[in-house]
């Protein structure tokens, strides 16, 4: 069977976070994970996935995070002043996408645990007649993460954010990891209609899959990751566990530098209670 070609795709990685739970000054994607900075491996992800080009959203401290990927030529900086939300962080990269004819990725800076192979499965699963797709996960303890909300039938039919949920949806299991691959003309059309009616009063991404719905667009969701795939890093514990996690995946591939990052980050960790 001919191998079907696929649209031209770009990636917008979310990068301007602050790290207010870390406790610290370093801008939140440039903690370590395995001795290299957590935007790597989106990055890497990204680039192993055949995404030619990445748009970056930085904020806080951008320069910093600028100076650490100052020789990745495939990278541009879009500045994000203010953090009004991923809605927002997007339409940052409006002047740069807003007429690009193909795909856009939009991804988390925070999320190392990203693989290639989950990239592949979005970009497979997406048709020109798709607006959107997303690739979700099950958890058993779903709590914090926007809840993918879909009819009798399975289809899809939105996602609500964990604050925002009712009784009956905080329930909910299968989970939003922030994967997407958009129709990039329909992503930036709807992004302009979204509003921040919400306990956050932020301009969500997520909004825009119930624009493109409302007005009969098809938006297609699948369980496309392993569970530990979605772990995203927001407090020294969370980047503890991703550590170990990504020390196992390098020593199952035989990684000699497995064993030195785990030495690293165990010293780490260890500096950090001697100073407490």
């Amino acid at each position: 069977m001919e191998e079907r070609k696929l649209k031209e795709t770009v990636a917008i990685i979310l990068a301007a976070g602050i790290s207010k739970r870390m406790k610290t000054d370093t801008p939140k994607v440039l903690h370590e994970v395995c001795g290299r900075p957590m935007l790597a491996y989106v990055l890497d992800a990204c680039r192993q996935a055949g995404v030619k080009k990445m748009y970056v959203v930085v904020g806080y401290n951008a320069e910093k995070v600028k100076q650490q990927f100052a020789d990745d030529s495939d990278i541009v900086w879009v500045y994000q002043a203010q953090q009004n939300g991923t809605g927002h962080a997007v339409l940052c990269c409006a002047e740069h996408l807003e007429k690009f004819d193909g795909w856009t990725l939009v991804l988390c800076g925070d999320g190392p645990l990203i693989r290639s192979a989950t990239i592949k499965k979005l970009l497979s699963a997406h048709n020109e007649k798709t607006a959107a797709t997303i690739a979700t996960t099950v958890l058993e303890n779903p709590f914090g993460y926007g809840r993918v909300i879909r009819d009798a039938n399975g289809s899809f039919k939105g996602i609500v954010e964990h604050k925002d949920c009712t009784a009956e949806q905080v329930q909910i299991k299968e989970i939003n990891p922030s994967y997407y691959l958009f129709d990039n003309k329909t992503l930036f059309q709807s992004l302009r209609k979204i509003k921040n009616d919400n306990v956050q009063k932020e301009y969500y991404l997520t909004d825009v899959l119930s624009i493109m719905l409302s007005e009969r667009k098809t938006v297609s969701a699948v369980i496309a990751l392993p569970p530990e795939d979605a772990m995203s890093v927001n407090t020294k514990e969370e980047l503890q566990k991703v550590n170990e996690i990504m020390a196992g995946r390098l020593r199952t591939r035989g990684s000699a530098d497995a064993e030195v990052c785990s030495v690293i980050e165990e010293n780490k960790i260890n500096q950090g209670r001697e100073r407490k």
